[in-house]
Order: structure tokens, then C-alpha cells, then sequence
């Protein structure tokens, strides 16, 4: 298990930068430290977004777009007390708890997302952890929307090495579990389990052989030293996340942070540069809160390095730009759909 307390990373990317505000580089295999990161969030905003789109044409095609959808296949209900999500049984939101869906509910939603561009698509249960009754029921949904053509990725909460490895020989590809926030402000956002215990499911699914999409939330009461530590702990799993979902807290009635201040929108659009610089070959995903956001504003993360969005109506219980209204921003853009 990687530990949280060692935030060192191999640079990926040759390119020269800055340990602090001053032009002082480091060697291309010197570590990441929070420091570092920090010294990145410091520097002036053009020459931030510069250094990044510089690292993101190295690794990636500059107007390509990966599209990906995300369906709750099981909502509320779930026994953890994450200060953010209206899912969370100990939080009064409104937002009745159902079932696991079935599979043809499922297969439907998938094919309608393939349709409408979407190379991948992520299922989404609302659970601490997912029981060994119900991993032969995801398994099968993975394999049917894996037959599909599309490429898969599930979030069920906390994994146990088997149920990793049954995902795996399931046709799985993606792994979602976000670490969310660094882990020095982590306990004041969850209290049922640990930064720690992220860490163990993310050891388990990297042993499986599953790639890991795991990244965070801001807007959560953080300080800009917390965005730098939880973008190093990140970059230090080796590898890092092949995706990082970066996402803007959606305040939801009912729960701790229904209150939280919003996170400036340079401030965002800075964290997406420095997650694309600390992680070159990741895939960074603007996620939750585009609905928030204004057409500038997501145009000036995809400067900054994303090259990954969710696609349609809804992401889990929140809403979401509409299909149309994404294809018709990346048309004005020059941006296309990773095929």
C-alpha cells in the first residue's frame, strides 16, 4: 500500500520547473513535493497555463476530448458521512434510497450514451463497500457494457483484493475512488474512514491490474496548501491515476457544506494545470460542477490540460451540461471526441 506520508514522484516530463516563484528548475527524476506543487500554484497565471498546455501537447493531441458518462446504478442509502454528498444516510436530503438497478436498465442507459459519443461508461453504487452478493450482478454489467464497445469503469466505495481481481477477470478497465481532498483537512470533511483506507483500495485495484481514476473536490473549505498536498500524494502513486477527475463542490441542502464558499474560478482552472504539469500522461477529467460553470471558464481548463469531461444529463444526483449544449462548446473550441 502506498503510504500518504511519502509524496514522491518520478517527473514524467522533461520540461524545466520552477521549485519556487524564481526560474530554479529541477532534474527531470526529482520528486514532487507539496512545496513544489505550491511553488506551481505561485507562479503567474499565463506562465502556468503556458508551462501546462506545453506538457499536455507533449503527452496528449491538443484537441482531442475523451467523453465519458456516469450512471448511479444505486442511489442513497450509503453509510459513510462524506460532508458533500446527498447520499450519505446520515445527512437529510431528500433523495430516497433505491435499489441496484438491473441490467437491462443498465445496457440501456450505456447504449444511449454510446450514441451519443461516449467512449466510456462509469456505474456508480452508493456504498461503503460493495457486497460479495452484489459483485456477481456488477460483474455481469461490466461485461455486457464492456461487449458493447465502450470502455468500462465502476466507483462502489471501499474494495476488497478479490472483489478487485472479480471486477478484473470481469473485463473492467477503470477503478474510481477519489481521494477527494489532502489528507491533513481529509478529517474534517469523512469521519467513517480513513485517507488511509482510500489508499488500501487503490493498492488493491492497482493489483488487479485495473486502471485507477482517482482525484478530487474543491471547494470543500480547503486552502490552497491542501490542493497542493492532495495533487502531490496523487502524483506519488506509481504510477499515478491513468484518469483525474477534478471536480467544484455542488453544495447540497442538507449536508455539513450546503454553506461551503464557492472556490475562486482562476483558482480551479490553476488546479487543473498543476494536476496536468504533476501528472503529464493522466487523462484530467472536468467533472462535477460544469453545470455551474460558464462557457469561458471551461474553456480555460482545457487550456489549462483537461482533456476529459462527463457527458450528459446527469452525474450521479447532480445535473449536468446536456449533450448538446457540450458539443456545440467543443465545436467552437476545435475540440473533438476521443473515438
Amino acid at each position: 500500500m502506498t503510504s500518504c506520508s511519502s509524496p514522491e514522484i518520478s517527473r514524467e516530463a522533461t520540461i524545466a520547473l520552477p521549485r519556487k516563484k524564481n526560474a530554479v528548475s529541477l532534474p527531470a527524476d526529482a520528486p514532487w513535493t507539496t512545496a513544489d506543487v505550491i511553488a506551481l500554484f505561485e507562479l503567474p497565471f499565463n506562465d502556468l497555463l503556458f508551462r501546462a498546455q506545453q506538457v499536455h501537447r507533449e503527452h496528449h493531441e491538443p484537441n482531442t476530448v475523451q467523453l465519458s458518462t456516469l450512471l448511479s446504478i444505486k442511489t442513497g442509502g450509503c453509510a459513510e458521512d462524506c460532508g458533500y454528498c446527498s447520499q450519505s444516510a446520515h445527512h437529510d436530503t431528500g433523495l430516497p434510497a433505491s435499489k441496484l438497478m438491473e441490467l437491462d436498465e443498465v445496457l440501456e442507459a450505456a447504449r444511449a450514451a454510446k450514441a451519443q459519443g461516449a467512449s466510456r461508461f462509469c456505474m456508480g453504487a452508493a456504498w461503503r463497500e460493495p457486497k460479495d452478493r452484489d459483485m456477481e450482478k456488477i460483474a455481469r454489467m461490466v461485461s455486457e457494457v464492456k461487449s458493447l464497445g465502450m470502455e468500462t469503469c465502476v466507483t462502489l466505495g471501499m474494495l476488497k483484493a478479490e472483489q478487485a481481481q472479480q471486477l478484473k477477470e470481469a473485463g473492467l478497465d477503470y477503478y474510481n475512488h477519489n481521494v477527494d481532498t489532502s489528507p491533513e483537512h481529509y478529517g474534517n470533511v469523512i469521519g467513517t474512514r480513513t485517507y488511509e483506507d482510500r489508499l488500501e483500495t487503490l493498492a488493491h485495484a492497482r493489483g488487479a491490474g485495473l486502471h485507477l481514476c482517482s482525484g478530487g473536490i474543491l471547494g470543500m473549505g480547503e486552502t490552497r496548501a491542501d490542493r497542493a498536498s492532495m495533487i502531490a500524494h496523487l502524483a506519488a502513486l506509481n504510477p499515478a491515476p491513468e484518469s483525474v477527475p477534478i471536480n467544484q463542490l455542488v453544495p447540497v441542502p442538507g449536508t455539513p457544506l450546503e454553506n461551503a464558499d464557492p472556490v475562486d474560478p482562476f483558482e480551479f482552472v490553476r488546479t487543473i494545470a498543476v494536476a496536468r504539469i504533476t501528472m503529464p500522461k493522466s487523462v484530467v477529467r472536468l467533472s462535477a460542477g460544469r453545470e455551474q460553470m460558464d462557457e469561458a471558464l471551461q474553456a480555460l481548463c482545457f487550456l489549462a490540460g483537461a482533456n476529459s469531461i462527463f457527458y450528459g444529463d446527469r452525474l450521479l444526483t447532480t445535473s449536468n451540461p446536456q449533450s448538446q449544449r457540450d458539443r456545440a462548446l467543443m465545436d467552437r473550441l476545435g475540440l473533438k471526441a476521443q473515438s
